[in-house]
């Protein structure tokens, strides 16, 4: 089976700018490997592949990388989400600069900082040839329907991954776990398997039941909880915004952000960081993985001295997270803060 779908991958490997095509004889760069697959969580290949290119330009290898400011690089990974990830990769890639290189085992790669099972069997398989199980969403997807497993997920994970291991081959072992991948990418897809012409379509006990579009099952998840808060959005005559960089640990952490209120389920009581004319414009709403985000935004001029903890700046909304760009979005069309004077 693992020879079928690697003739299938020989002929249909999407063309991703991390990837060595398959047959060309290249070797496939660790660092390129590695970066994808931490910008890839919880990311689509759509979404990644223009932060890909940015970073590679600015930063061509590990050594570049781990050489980088930290607010360069967070700026840089600003609405890719999941901000942990971002200080995570300068962590590890100091830690790999300073070794020499990225080592070529599960159990080594699993020792730097921010590589979890995944990431460490995906680069130990892709970048270094080693036979390690690799399982993201369409691997489960694929395996689920392979078997017929019935068991919702995340309880069938066990079992899948099991699925997963006893196909991986000891040989194009890289190849192969994108072929999966693949896979479930453009053929086994969530909605309407295109089952006429997955190279798996025989040995498919899903699709010989007529049910492969109903897995994998899932257990429903709990409603997500809403949080309330208030954002600032405040400019001086010169151009700059009072601006504050959010804690190292917690939710957006390290990323440069409007002073506002804590975040809570009950109506939290706001107060402007400095003395200023302002307006309430509205809200913005955002959704984390845990819980809604709503967030009235308070927008206006001022001339004053920044408090302790924040300052003023100039800066490119882009360089903020998305949550923090839509208050600025929805304070810069309002009449406010009189951007357009500019």
């Amino acid at each position: 089976m693992s020879g079928a779908l690697l003739e299938w991958y020989d002929a249909h490997a999407r063309v991703l700018p991390w990837r060595v095509p398959p047959g060309s004889g290249e070797r496939a760069d660790p660092y390129r490997v590695w970066l994808s697959e931490v910008m890839l969580q919880q990311t689509t290949v759509a979404a990644v592949k223009d932060y890909f290119h940015t970073f590679t330009r600015l930063w061509p290898n590990v050594e570049a990388l781990a050489a980088a400011k930290d607010e360069d690089v967070m700026a840089r990974w600003a609405g890719l989400g999941y901000y942990a990830r971002a200080r995570n990769l300068l962590k590890c890639a100091r830690v790999v600069a300073e070794r020499g290189g990225f080592p070529d085992t599960v159990e080594g790669l699993r020792d730097l900082p921010g590589i979890g099972p995944y990431t460490a069997a995906a680069v130990a398989a892709i970048a270094f040839g080693r036979s390690e199980t690799v399982v993201d969403g369409n691997v489960e997807r694929v395996m689920a329907r392979l078997h017929a497993v019935q068991e919702p997920l995340p309880a069938s994970k066990p079992v899948l991954v099991s699925h997963a291991a006893a196909l991986t081959p000891e040989a194009r072992a890289g190849d192969y776990a994108q072929a999966v991948m693949d896979l479930g990418a453009t053929i086994c897809t969530p909605k309407n398997p295109a089952c006429g012409i997955c190279p798996w379509r025989e040995p498919c006990a899903a699709r010989a039941e007529g049910i492969a579009a109903e897995l994998p099952k899932k257990t429903p998840k709990k409603p997500k909880p809403v949080r309330l808060g208030h954002v600032y959005v405040i400019r001086q005559g010169d151009g700059a915004f009072l601006l504050e960089r959010r804690p190292e640990k917690g939710l957006l952490g390290g990323m440069l952000g409007w002073p506002g209120s804590d975040w809570a389920e009950e109506p939290p009581e706001g107060a402007s960081p400095v003395s200023a004319s302002l307006e309430e414009i509205g809200e913005v709403r955002h959704t984390f993985t845990h819980f809604h985000l709503i967030l009235r935004v308070h927008a206006g001029t001022a001339e004053a001295e920044a408090p302790e903890g924040l300052h003023w700046e100039r800066l490119l909304p882009a360089a903020l997270p998305t949550v923090m760009r839509k208050a600025y979005d929805l304070a810069a069309t309002s009449q406010a803060l009189n951007v357009t004077g500019d």
